[in-house]
């Protein structure tokens, strides 16, 4: 009876599958938090944009300003990371990224505040769909960028 060794036969039969993942690289579950994201925050602005009762060409600045938004964010990440990694950025893209960021943000903020058409919960809308896809955008290109550079070091 002192020897006896007691085996769970549960562990056994359904032994945990560890899933391998390379040092500094994000968990298949935040790299699938942020394209859904993305694709939640981009699609409903989207699809309000569609369905929304304005002139075609205020869809068009909305539409303009949340891919100037998704691109300036993505460049100032990546100058951002470059800096910190060492790798030559110029000051003038720098400050560019900065910038340009800055704009986008600026002319969503200034276009919903001066939309007399657009009822205030459309604006919040608009305006959240924006920030979580501007965000999300950062965090995939962080996520592509950790993942990569995790395989590099492999």
């Amino acid at each position: 009876m002192e020897n006896e060794v007691f085996v769970d036969k549960e562990k056994q039969e359904n032994p945990k599958v560890k899933i391998e993942r390379k040092e500094g690289e994000p968990t298949a579950a935040f790299k699938g938090a942020s394209w859904a994201a993305l694709l939640v925050g981009a699609s409903a602005y989207l699809i309000g944009l569609f369905n929304a009762a304005m002139e075609l060409n205020e869809k068009g600045y909305y539409f303009a300003i949340l891919i100037f938004g998704l691109y300036s964010a993505v460049s100032l990440q990546k100058a951002v990371r470059d800096k910190e990694e060492g790798i030559p950025v110029t000051s003038i893209y720098y400050g560019i990224s900065w910038v340009a960021l800055i704009v986008s943000i600026s002319l969503m903020g200034i276009g919903l505040y001066n939309a007399g058409s657009i009822v205030l919960s459309e604006k919040g809308f608009y305006g959240m769909a924006f920030v979580l896809s501007v965000f999300a955008a950062i965090t995939v290109q962080k996520n592509i960028r950790d993942t990569q550079k995790a395989r590099e070091r492999d």
